[in-house]
C-alpha cells in the first residue's frame, strides 16, 4: 500500500493483479486499485474531477482526465472516508500509474488540488 497527505486529504492506494487475457489479438494485462481518500481536515470536502497518467512498461503513457471518480462527486465530512475500486489495463506486465483528484472545500469554496501517489502495477510472476 502507498500513502500521501495533501493539504489534509490522504490518499491510500492498494493494487492486485487480476489476470489476462486476449483482445484484438493483443494480450492484456488487468489490473485493480483500491483508493481510499481519507478526510483529516476540519471541514467537508467534495472530490469534483480526477486526473490519470498511466505507464507502462513500453515507454507508453495514457492520460485519463475527467469528472468525479466512477460516475460519482463524493462529499467526505471532517474524520470521514470514500473508498472506491476501479482498474486498468496495461499492454506490458509492469506500469504505474499517478494522478491527483480536484477537490472543493465546502467551508472556503476553493478548489485544491490532492496528489495521488504514484504506485506500481506489477504481474506477480514478472518479479520472480
Amino acid at each position: 500500500m502507498v500513502q500521501k497527505v495533501t493539504k489534509g486529504i490522504k490518499i491510500s492506494v492498494k493494487t492486485s493483479f487480476e489476470g489476462t487475457y486476449f483482445q484484438n489479438y493483443r494480450l492484456h494485462f488487468a489490473f485493480h486499485y483500491h483508493i481510499t481518500i481519507a478526510n483529516q481536515c476540519k471541514d467537508a470536502i467534495q472530490v469534483v474531477a480526477r486526473k490519470w497518467e498511466i505507464f507502462d512498461a513500453l515507454n507508453r503513457m495514457e492520460v485519463i482526465a475527467g469528472e468525479g471518480i466512477v460516475g460519482e462527486k463524493p462529499v467526505i465530512q471532517p474524520g470521514q472516508s470514500h473508498t472506491y475500486q476501479s482498474g486498468s489495463l496495461l499492454s506490458s506486465p509492469i506500469g504505474a500509474m499517478r494522478g491527483f483528484f480536484e477537490v472543493v472545500n465546502f467551508t472556503t469554496t476553493k478548489k485544491f488540488s490532492v496528489s495521488i501517489p504514484t504506485f506500481q502495477l506489477n504481474t506477480p510472476y514478472i518479479m520472480n
